[in-house]
């Protein structure tokens, strides 16, 4: 058992070589189509098979496009998007293989649950239609795919487009050590300060930046970015409303759902107005209390949106005595990382061993994972921000864990992605605690992939699990991340090597539900917004004329005209969360839950729930249903009251 490489020979002919494998793969599809015997074993498992082929040859692309963008990348990732839009509308459509696929049963449950989704996929993407109803939804899918690369690649040009220069010190006088040096450049022979709309450096000015005035401009330069994708938006619209109604769906929402928990679009919303419902009264609270505040110590009469960050982290360290700078300098990002890995191999039995392997920056820190001594996976760190790689932080799944249909079992491979603070000669990067928790949610992520044990390619690791339930595991790993016990483990001060003092531990954990009911309507706010937006065609101005009307109840502050946030909203225009927001609080009611289950005040987590928790949730994928596997692993259905609780709100 080995790993691929990563390595693209040569990115000029990547599009080239990809055709040829499409080419291939197609004809021995038309093999596996004719062939007698339509079983599991003569169809769906070599499928199967090209699936991990394609899969393995095109991500390191993918993934490169993102993290080390260039023009190259960029022309070779445009060129190849219509070859495998077409590609999968061909295999999409191929009436003899869906005729074939509906002939199996399998008496093994993963198998079946396989061949349910494949039946599933099939109608969802047209088989049944009549040819010139399949044409379009061809030509649908290939726009629709080249325009979530446009709205991508806008706004990260758009994000590197901007820079504020500021030359007065009086400006950047309370901004942390670490972030100010990294601001720090020579321009004509002066010292100035440089920030730009990567989210580090911009959070580092709208945190404790003091200049009202630069606050304001650094905020409208992020919310009017990329305003030509207000016309991607438009259009991608009228494409996912078209290609609902060609699947006989009323909305591309009711489409969405097709593959999700939730079963009905009325469950969704009154889930989210409920939980918007008892998050506002808190909410009102906390803003009042930030208003006075800021009137209190700086006069100011009205508070603006570009103001929050820096007047909300001023009242943290007054009410708590406390700020995100006084824990910084204790989370150095390598002892971060060496502690997450060790609490992740003390929960799950693994161990983690440093690799020298092929990677596409210096920077990037591969670990091959070991159960009982013997190799089980592979992961790739790319923890700082750079100007090559588009903002955000996620996991990129590579290979697949399953038994291929010659009896070969494949291990699991992985990238966890993040924008932290960079490191330099002279200083290390130093992480926020957000970005610790960040670290955690994504690395949760990663071992729902890395710990799959299913032997069908198709459900195991992330393959198979309902988008609405997908960030459940992400969730679960990133609430310990505020747990003294866990914290305790690789909270030392980068220069001294002192532990971090009990009363700072403390402090985080009081700290954490600090403005959440705000955070939570901000979250509803996203989410009523995707899916109402997705419930019928809006075009235009009706965009923002919909988010205006939502704001009127989650946004408790004026929002500016100027504001186009949408232009903006990469995850549901340009990533896997279209009508599907809401997954990140759905999958919360789980994870919050599945959080207190496992809860140790001593040790942190309880052993013998973790192991439960590997048995029944990571190590299963998609090959159950999740709430069929979490009735297995407690016993019992999810309770929303530990979501409320986690958030310290009363129910």
């Amino acid at each position: 058992m080995s790993f691929q490489p990563f390595k693209i020979e040569n990115l000029e002919q990547f599009p080239q070589a990809l055709e040829k494998i499409l080419a291939d793969q197609l004809a021995t599809i038309e093999t596996i189509t004719d062939t007698a015997n339509p079983s599991y074993e003569e169809v769906l498992k070599p499928m199967q098979d090209l699936e991990e082929e394609l899969g393995n040859f095109f991500t390191p692309l993918s993934h490169l496009n993102s993290v080390e963008n260039s023009e190259a990348t960029q022309k070779a990732y445009e060129a190849s998007l219509p070859q495998l839009s077409k590609f999968s509308s061909t295999i999409a459509q191929n009436e003899a293989l869906f005729e074939k696929i509906k002939q199996i049963h399998s008496e093994d449950a993963e198998q079946q649950k396989v061949i349910d989704n494949e039946i599933r996929g099939f109608v969802l993407s047209g088989a049944a239609l009549p040819v010139d109803q399949k044409k379009a939804l061809e030509e649908i899918d290939l726009r629709l795919s080249e325009l979530g690369n446009h709205f991508s690649q806008n706004l990260l040009d758009a994000t590197n487009a901007y820079e504020l220069i500021i030359q007065n010190e009086a400006d950047v006088i309370e901004i942390p050590a670490n972030d100010l040096a990294l601001a720090k450049k020579e321009l004509e022979g002066e010292d100035v300060y440089r920030f730009t709309l990567q989210i580090p450096s911009y959070m580092a000015y709208m945190t404790y930046g003091s200049n009202r005035g630069y606050r304001e401009e650094l905020s409208r330069a992020y919310a009017t970015r990329a305003p030509q994708n207000a016309e991607v938006i438009d259009e991608l619209l009228r494409l996912r409303q078209r290609k609902a109604e060609l699947l006989g769906f009323e909305s591309y929402a009711d489409y969405s759902l097709a593959t999700k928990d939730a079963n009905r679009a009325e469950d969704v919303i009154s889930f989210l107005e409920a939980l918007a419902t008892k998050a506002l009264p808190q909410a009102k609270e906390e803003l009042a209390e930030l208003q006075a505040f800021a009137k209190r110590t700086d006069g100011i009469e009205e508070l603006r949106g570009f103001d929050v960050g820096y007047y909300a982290e001023k009242l943290k360290k007054e009410k708590f005595d406390f700020d995100e700078s006084m824990t910084k300098p204790y989370f150095e990002q390598s002892k971060v990382l060496q502690g997450l890995l060790d609490v992740v191999s003390e929960l799950f039995l693994v161990e983690f061993r440093a690799v020298e392997v092929e990677v596409w920056n210096e920077k990037v820190k591969p670990f091959d994972i070991y159960r009982q001594g013997a190799l089980a996976g592979r992961v790739y760190f790319d923890l700082e921000a750079r100007e090559s790689k588009r903002g955000g932080a996620w996991m990129h799944d590579w290979e697949t864990h399953f038994v291929d249909s010659h009896g070969k079992q494949h291990l699991p491979s992985a990238f966890i992605v993040c924008n932290f603070s960079p490191s330099t000669k002279e200083n290390p990067s130093l992480l926020r605690h957000d970005d610790v928790v960040t670290l955690f949610h994504e690395m949760g992520h990663g071992i729902h992939h890395l710990f799959g044990q299913c032997h069908e390619r198709s459900v195991s690791g992330i393959n198979g699990v309902a988008w609405d339930v997908v960030e459940f595991p992400s969730q679960f790993l990133e609430a310990f991340a505020y747990e003294k016990p866990i914290l305790k483990r690789f909270a030392f001060h980068h220069e001294t090597g002192e532990a971090m003092s009990d009363t700072l531990l403390d402090k985080i954990k009081e700290t954490k539900n600090y403005h959440a009911a705000l955070g939570i309507l901000r979250q509803v706010e996203f989410s009523l917004f995707d899916f109402k937006l997705h419930q019928k065609l809006y075009q235009g101005e009706e965009v923002q004329a919909l988010l205006d009307e939502i704001r009127q109840t989650t946004a408790l502050l004026p929002v500016p005209a100027y504001n186009k946030f949408q232009n903006g909203f990469a995850h549901i225009f340009a990533g896997g969360y279209t009508a599907g927001y809401y997954s990140y609080k759905w999958a919360e009611v789980l994870s919050a839950d599945a959080f207190y289950a496992c809860l140790d005040e001593e040790r942190g987590f309880n052993q013998e729930k973790a192991e439960g928790y590997l048995q029944y949730i990571l190590s299963r994928g998609g090959s159950e249903e999740m709430s069929s596997l979490y009735q297995q692993w407690l016993g019992r259905e999810p309770q929303v009251e530990s979501l409320l609780k986690l958030y310290g709100i009363e129910a």
